[in-house]
């Protein structure tokens, strides 16, 4: 007989599960579409299947002029995001879709949305009429990128850094415009052992913090045991890693979260004026579908030359390995010959996807590892290319 999971365990899940039904959960990408985009090698007779989340990273894909993308995410909040962004492209301006998504919110966003709304689909409107405040910037209000389940987490530690290290929040502009890799770590060093007192070490450790970023009980368990300093030791190294050798000129992922909002020069490329009707004009392209993977699949069966998992198997693997089977099952059969499935994980190898259908893939890690290094989030453990055999 199974035996059941202890309490804590399960009050965990049961956080993790309310969180992620009831939540805008990412309110902008936290994987690097630079990196995405060499390794998929998008071309205009690829089709791609993708992970919503805030749906960034699809409209940056659009950039290489794919023939299709289908935007999938179970959390209809991710794809009602995608969609107002998509409503400000085709019926909106430049200035409109960056007041938004690049400063954060304004006090023309109101009116924006009361002339875009009725473009969106009848559930994204719903989601937006309750939330458009998310956009209200005042001095008693909060950037949208401050709203969500990981923007209420980097609203916290925003105001626990100014509440409790005052020095430390002072320096944050330093780093963000330091000017050479040398002045950067030498900012950082003054201010790391500031930043990782008592009180940072214990919130890292807190499953409920986690859960708010998206990272759920088994990703936690697979970090804990593949780092050698555990979950505090993971989180330090790679904040370590970002702020040291990443620059921060162009790593709007750390930017976004430690100011609210963008600058013109470092924001995604969908937010850069000279791509914007680039971007409308391949809009047609892009899909939305609120359902599990293995449901869009079901229905869509494709064939697709392109997935994007971002980093939902870890989970998968330890909560449900029979839906995970299941998952890979409708991937081979609406693969195309050769197709390419990038994904990440919190751990550093592939032992989440299944032995069958690793006999069915070949792995790159000579292209992998290498960009790994440059990856300007710098928070998973490993990333993934596999081409289907």
């Amino acid at each position: 007989m199974n035996q059941a999971p202890p309490l804590s365990r399960r009050l965990q899940d049961a956080f993790f599960g309310f969180v992620h039904g009831n939540r805008l959960i990412y309110n902008t990408c936290w994987e690097d579409p630079r990196l995405d985009r060499r390794l998929l090698g998008l071309s205009p007779d690829s089709r791609v299947v993708v992970i919503t989340s805030a749906g960034d990273n699809a409209l940056d894909y659009l950039l290489d002029d794919p023939a299709g993308v289908a935007c999938v995410d179970l959390n209809f909040r991710q794809n009602a995001l995608l969609e107002l962004k998509r409503a400000l492209f085709a019926h909106g301006t430049f200035e409109e879709l960056f007041s938004f998504f690049g400063q954060g919110g304004g006090p023309a966003c109101a009116g924006i949305y009361a002339r875009v709304r009725r473009h969106l689909p009848a559930y994204a409107a719903g989601f937006w009429d309750k939330n458009s405040s998310y956009f209200k910037v005042g001095r008693l209000s909060r950037s949208f990128y401050y709203h969500g389940a990981s923007g209420a987490v980097a609203f916290a530690f925003s105001r626990l850094l100014s509440l409790v290290k005052p020095r430390l929040r002072r320096e944050i502009p330093r780093l963000l415009a330091a000017a050479t890799p040398e002045e950067q770590r030498r900012v950082y060093a003054a201010i790391e052992p500031v930043f990782w007192d008592r009180l940072s070490r214990w919130l890292v450790g807190r499953p409920a913090v986690m859960a708010l970023l998206g990272v759920p009980r088994p990703q936690i368990g697979l970090i804990r045991d593949s780092h050698p300093g555990g979950l505090e030791g993971f989180v330090r190294d790679k904040v370590r890693r970002v702020f040291t050798e990443s620059p921060m000129a162009e790593n709007y992922f750390w930017r976004v979260y430690m100011t609210g909002r963008y600058t013109r020069e470092c924001c995604p490329e969908y937010l850069k004026k000279a791509n914007f009707e680039i971007i409308r004009e391949r809009l047609p392209r892009l899909s939305t579908h609120t359902d599990s993977l293995s449901g869009f699949l079901r229905d869509s069966p494709g064939p697709y030359s392109h997935f994007v998992l971002l980093d939902h198997q870890d989970w998968l693997a330890h909560h449900d390995p029979a839906a995970l089977g299941e998952e890979w099952d409708r991937i081979f059969a609406a693969a195309a010959p050769g197709a390419r499935i990038l994904m990440r994980s919190a751990g550093l190898d592939v032992s989440f996807v299944p032995g069958p259908a690793r006999q069915r893939l070949r792995f790159f890690p000579e292209l992998t590892e290498p960009l790994h290094a440059a990856d300007r989030v710098g928070t998973y453990g490993s990333q993934h290319l596999a081409e289907v055999g």
